[in-house]
């Protein structure tokens, strides 16, 4: 991309960004970014989050479902439950989230999940990751599915049987696939495309409950 184009581009994403009603919302109710009102529709709709359960936010940075999630899980001022919350990059602290800044498929992370868990199942895994995209169409696709595959495992592994997951994934030549695997693995998956989620995205988000006897492998 030329750097005239580039100006452009930023130009129209800031204007846009300035604009949004998302963003100021999140300003004004203290939420760290604008996507905390894709999962708040999705939880609202769907019943996903409530006081007593065990969260997991993957992809957590800058915090804001991880603020959302401990606002749900308040109970008479206190947050009834746990939420844990993971990222390759750092995050500023959320009160009553435990915060592991790493991969999760690194040893020292995973161990440092167990501890917190105590031997307990999750009950709702989040996800929104996303990857750093090169605008190649193959480079993109190819990591958006494989950071899908990353977050299922994730959730075969660590989540109960009865639990949720949320997750976003992305429209494309991969989107067949990462949902026909959901439902390989999930007894009931739904596509949502919240009102927050801006219309020029490709993103959407995959609501997927009880998993299935057998997991493919």
């Amino acid at each position: 991309m030329s750097s005239a184009k580039k100006n452009k581009f930023s130009k129209a994403w800031l204007h846009d960004h300035v604009n949004d009603p998302y963003v100021r919302l999140a300003q004004r109710e203290g939420y760290r970014a604008r996507a905390a009102y894709k999962l708040k529709e999705i939880d609202e709709a769907e019943g996903v989050l409530r006081p007593g359960q065990i969260v997991v936010d993957l992809g957590s940075a800058p915090g804001s479902w991880s603020q959302y999630a401990r606002q749900r899980l308040m109970r008479h001022g206190a947050v009834q439950g746990m939420i844990v919350a993971l990222d390759m990059l750092p995050m500023e602290p959320v009160p009553d989230v435990h915060f592991l800044q790493g991969d999760f498929r690194e040893d020292a992370v995973v161990q440092a999940l167990e501890q917190q868990l105590g031997g307990r199942k999750v009950d709702v895994v989040l996800s929104d990751m996303a990857p750093n995209l090169t605008g190649i169409a193959s480079a993109d696709a190819a990591r958006i599915e494989h950071l899908s595959e990353l977050a299922l495992e994730f959730a075969q592994r660590w989540l109960q049987p009865q639990g949720t997951m949320v997750i976003k994934t992305f429209h494309g030549s991969y989107y067949s696939q990462i949902v026909r695997r959901f439902k390989l693995t999930f007894e009931q998956v739904k596509a949502i495309k919240p009102q927050a989620s801006r219309d020029k995205s490709a993103e959407t988000f995959l609501l997927a409950r009880n998993l299935k006897h057998g997991l493919p492998g």
